[in-house]
């Protein structure tokens, strides 16, 4: 649990008047501490002896290792701890704890007690004799009232409960008021989250559905809305830039052939707001040779392979997925890999998405269809024998291997 300081936690003036009163009504000193020992209140009722003590540094610094052994006396038992401080004068501590994490301390006393009740308390700290010489001083020690035992047990306790509800109180205030701004966050997240789906099944996006999957869409416009609502603003810009440009390729590349350096520049982007959205979970690299940059491709193939590998290899993972893209040189052309270490496809799931006669299952669905798509562009392209190849291992990952021949014929222009 973070260290929440006493302060930070209860208004700092009511517990003064609350001591003040306590002072006034007892004839008690009292002073509030941090968990560290350092005074947040004024002293109430600091006698006049206790003050002239303090003036000798031997005698201040024995004060000093009475209230602290008191203190820690206090904490340690979770209850008021009374004693004799190295004069001879009756003190106590005040434990403040809230939900077992120790606040601070109430220390008070600076009296006496009759002689027959000395040998009920610990005498903590070795007596200093020599103030006893100093005439001003002894006047003001015999100012000093004589209070009976119980009733500086009764204030000890009267006090102990008093302090303790006060500051739970305030520390259940805060934690309340936090709870209620998470609560008008969340409601504002889902009141944002429905507005944007409504947005976007009212959109005319018939051409971009079926090229970008609709989910993914929804997916940035949600996260643009949670960091809208988190920052002032720098994310946000970097996504709301990066989904404009997508969608500018997109619509405009709609069963257009492009160089690929374009496909990969359109993927980059895809995958810097998949790395916004997922934070640490996700890491991506591309390596793509220069030497093959311009070779023609249908645009979206390989961005349907990316997202597929993202939605369903590496978003069922906790942290630490990875994909790489890489392009090699082949005898009959080029050859583009998408390999991640996702959670894999099943052998039976796998022969399902990749046989097109097949009936696709429920689980296989989206991915087969995406795959089916890519595989039914590449055969119109360059001919029946450009396939993709899919390898995987479940709990390894997936390899999918799309193969480019050098020299692209012409071919229809119809839409597939």
């Amino acid at each position: 649990m973070q260290r929440v300081h006493l302060r930070d936690i209860t208004d700092v003036d009511i517990l003064q008047e609350i001591q003040n009163r306590f002072s006034e009504a007892t004839g008690l000193a009292a002073v509030t501490v941090d968990f560290k020992g350092k005074p947040i209140t004024e002293y109430s009722n600091f006698s006049r002896f206790c003050k002239l003590i303090r003036e000798d540094s031997k005698c201040r610094d024995a004060c000093y290792r009475s209230d602290a052994y008191g203190g820690l006396e206090a904490v340690r038992n979770e209850k008021p701890y009374i004693y004799r401080c190295h004069t001879g004068l009756v003190d106590f501590a005040i434990p403040i704890n809230i939900g077992g994490q120790y606040m601070g301390s109430i220390m008070a006393g600076q009296v006496k007690i009759e002689e027959a009740e000395l040998n009920r308390l610990d005498h903590i700290v070795k007596e200093i004799p020599s103030w006893k010489k100093n005439e001003e001083i002894m006047e003001a020690y015999n100012e000093i009232p004589v209070i009976s035992y119980d009733k500086i047990l009764g204030a000890a306790e009267m006090m102990f409960l008093v302090s303790n509800y006060i500051v739970e109180k305030d520390m259940m205030q805060i934690m309340q008021a936090e709870l209620n701004q998470k609560s008008i966050k969340l409601v504002e997240e889902e009141r944002v989250r429905i507005e944007l789906e409504r947005t976007l099944k009212e959109s005319e996006l018939k051409a971009l559905q079926s090229q970008v999957n609709p989910h993914f869409l929804f997916n940035v416009l949600n996260t643009i809305g949670r960091q809208a609502l988190i920052e002032k603003a720098s994310k946000t810009q970097e996504i709301v830039y990066t989904l404009a440009e997508i969608l500018r390729y997109t619509l405009k590349n709609i069963n257009q052939m492009v160089e690929l350096r374009e496909e990969i520049s359109h993927i980059e982007r895809y995958l810097t707001i998949q790395a916004i959205r997922f934070g640490d979970r996700i890491q991506y690299k591309l390596d793509i040779p220069k030497s093959i940059e311009s070779i023609r491709i249908p645009s979206m193939i390989l961005q349907s392979l990316v997202e597929n590998s993202i939605n369903h290899g590496l978003e069922p993972k906790e942290s630490n997925g990875y994909i790489t893209i890489k392009g090699y040189i082949t005898d009959y052309g080029i050859e583009i890999e998408i390999a991640d270490n996702g959670v894999g496809i099943h052998e039976h799931n796998l022969e399902m998405i990749l046989d097109e006669n097949k009936e696709i299952g429920s689980l296989t669905k989206s991915t087969g269809i995406g795959i089916n798509n890519v595989n039914k562009r590449l055969s119109y392209h360059y001919g029946p024998e450009y396939k993709i190849e899919i390898s995987s291992k479940i709990g390894v990952g997936t390899k999918v291997k799309v193969k480019i021949p050098k020299e692209i014929k012409s071919r229809r222009t119809v839409n597939v």
